[in-house]
């Protein structure tokens, strides 16, 4: 599975992208399995309130499952004007 850090998520985490394989259920599982790894995705995934997360490109919610989805994107909440 691909996944894609934008804006500050990309900057705590030092990757725009990367592929990684999981077990994880939902993309709250994913979140966990990777805090576990490294302090960097602990520090960007600190407060999920912050962030919005796309699966295949459509905005999604951190308790969707994640079966068959071939892309995660994590990113800040958006504002226009």
């Amino acid at each position: 599975m691909t996944v894609l850090y934008f804006a500050w998520v990309r900057e705590r985490i030092g990757l725009p992208r990367e592929t990684v394989d999981t077990e994880a259920a939902t993309v709250a599982d994913l979140v966990a399995e990777l805090c576990t790894g490294e302090e960097r995705y602990a520090a960007a995934f600190a407060d999920l309130s912050a962030l919005r997360v796309a699966l295949d490109q459509e905005l999604s919610d951190f308790d969707a499952p994640l079966e068959g989805v071939r892309e995660v994107a994590f990113f800040p909440p958006m504002t226009g004007g």
